[in-house]
């Protein structure tokens, strides 16, 4: 007998090219059977009118444990994970101290396992202390979890360190994730244009982005390393992604809700909820970006979910920190982005925040990302026509820096089941 059988939903898995309505049965924390009658089970659930989809992946998390535990922890964004639909989240390293060691990728991890909510995947620091200036050891990071490296929050900018921690992640077999930010150009505290000068702010010019990118895909075309651009917010990224893809360079690239849906106008009222890094960008940037979903330049959607405490983000515009909540309802507002305004279809939408980032992760050689029979049963339901109200108020986070507090959304998360278990059910 099956543990759960959930009937009568819109069955979208693109790992296997599936796209209509069937039943999945799991037994045993497996995915036992997908298609028509899936046999006895213990438990049901009736996903009639609902997606039932492989768990959504959101590799860029901001956990902020160990150090500023008052913003978040390990356990409460994985609460707020699968609130949003997310069976499996990627724990960014710029912690206090920071994940550059085999111990704190540990200590991750146990205290993911005392959570028991989504899982949560360790990414280490590409150097020690994020200085950018002396390779963190990857290896024995790796052989204790560490699912990726990044020194996200700041891109690294010597050259010859970048090329030697490709090289070893090739060998390891592990991606490199980039933030790519030129530090020089990173003098201002929103995106350099005619919003920034009215408003009397610093601008952070594209160019900055640009200009990493544009030197990393060379060291990619020499080493042969996987490599993804993480929270890409400028047209000029998403072309060079794109003929970098077309030279058949092992690239990912992710996209975040705020880069698809804001502009810098958004800042004119000098709201800090509005200031994250890469900051907002112009109309010409959502637009390219929606088109690189489309066409599968940016094959990853990912939140960039960075939690501040209210004292912080009541600071004036130049002087609060970068950042923003959105896991709790992220795949609503992907909807909203990306499905009401046509750029792209369920299947390709859900390719983008499940199969895709499971491969970025893991290549080929994972049991994520797929409703495939022996699978790990990590499954979401959504709901896509939902019309709910985003209540700031009431999300599970410990933060509340989010500006979409009032948005009313097309589409939300109703299950969440990891391993077979269901963590969140509306």
């Amino acid at each position: 007998m099956n543990d759960l059988l959930i009937q009568n939903g819109r069955v979208i898995d693109p790992a296997n090219g599936r796209d209509e309505v069937a039943d999945v049965a799991i037994a045993r924390g497996k995915i036992a059977r997908v298609g028509k009658g899936g046999g006895a089970a213990k438990e049901t659930i009736d996903a009639r009118g609902r997606i039932v989809c492989p768990g959504l992946i959101d590799l860029h998390v901001h956990c902020r444990e160990p150090g500023h535990e008052e913003e978040e922890t390990i356990a409460s964004a994985a609460a707020a994970a699968v609130a949003g639909g997310f069976t499996t989240i990627v724990a960014m390293p710029n912690t206090h101290p920071p994940i550059d060691d085999e111990t704190a990728v540990q200590y991750v991890l146990q205290r993911a396992a005392r959570a028991n909510l989504a899982r949560v995947l360790p990414a280490g620091c590409i150097t020690k202390a994020r200085e950018g200036k002396e390779l963190a050891e990857m290896g024995l990071m790796t052989e204790a979890g560490a699912v990726a490296f990044t020194d996200d929050g700041d891109g690294v900018a010597s050259t010859s360190v970048m090329q030697r921690a490709l090289q070893y992640t090739k060998m390891l077999g592990v991606c490199l994730m980039q933030h790519c930010q030129d530090g020089d150009l990173m003098t201002g505290v929103m995106n350099s244009g005619a919003v920034a000068v009215r408003l009397g702010l610093g601008g952070i010019a594209g160019s900055g982005e640009q200009i990493m990118l544009r030197r990393d895909l060379e060291l990619v075309e020499r080493t042969g390393a996987r490599y993804h651009v993480m929270h890409v917010s400028t047209a000029g990224s998403v072309e060079l992604i794109r003929q970098a893809k077309s030279a058949g360079l092992p690239v990912t690239a992710e996209a975040a809700p705020h880069h698809l849906l804001l502009t810098d106008a958004a800042c004119m009222g000098y709201d800090p909820n509005y200031k994250m890094n890469p900051p907002l960008r112009t109309a010409a940037d959502v637009e390219a970006l929606r088109r690189g979903v489309a066409d599968g330049t940016i094959d990853c959607l990912a939140t960039d979910h960075a939690p501040h405490s209210k004292e912080e983000k009541e600071l004036e515009f130049g002087l609060a920190p970068f950042g923003i909540l959105s896991l709790e309802c992220a795949p609503g507002l992907y909807a909203k982005a990306l499905i009401e305004t046509g750029a792209c279809d369920w299947p390709r939408l859900i390719a983008a925040m499940s199969t895709n980032p499971a491969r970025a992760l893991r290549g080929a050689d994972t049991t994520l990302g797929t409703l495939a029979v022996g699978a790990e049963a990590d499954v979401t339901i959504l709901d896509p026509s939902a019309g709910w109200t985003v209540r700031v108020d009431r999300f599970v986070s410990r933060s509340r820096n989010c500006p979409y507090d009032g948005w009313k959304l097309p589409a939300r998360a109703v299950a969440t089941i990891v391993g077979g278990a269901i963590k969140y059910r509306l």
